[in-house]
């Protein structure tokens, strides 16, 4: 069965990039473009990751975090930050309020499957 990630952020470059990555890797891909529409498709579906940016208009991201978080049919989910906030304290807060993983814009997407990779290991 196709893994699945939902990849939420607000910049079409780096969404048409990563689901084109994700799907070679033979991933079920859906996208958001804010936090509002991940919140709608979540209410469908049960992603294996969850990509998110933080900051967003609508929804940010810490939002979508507390919802997945609050959302019990969700416990599986693993959430990984994709931000340009890149601070420590930035850090610290994304990963105490429960993100599995925190990584920082620019990224390279080899390093992203690689991280999502080996969450679903």
């Amino acid at each position: 069965m196709k893994k699945k990630i939902l990849i939420v952020d607000d910049e079409p470059n780096i969404v048409m990039s990563l689901e084109y990555t994700f799907k070679k890797q033979d991933f079920e891909v859906y996208i958001a473009r804010d936090g509002s529409e991940a919140l709608d498709i979540l209410k469908s579906q049960t992603p294996d990751v969850v990509l998110l940016d933080i900051m967003m208009p609508n929804v940010d991201g810490y939002q979508t975090l507390q919802h997945i978080k609050d959302n019990q049919s969700l416990n599986n989910t693993k959430v990984v930050f994709l931000t340009a906030k890149n601070k420590a304290s930035d850090i610290e807060k994304g990963l105490n309020l429960g993100a599995d993983k925190y990584l920082t814009k620019p990224f390279s997407v080899k390093k992203i499957v690689s991280e999502v990779l080996e969450l679903l290991t």
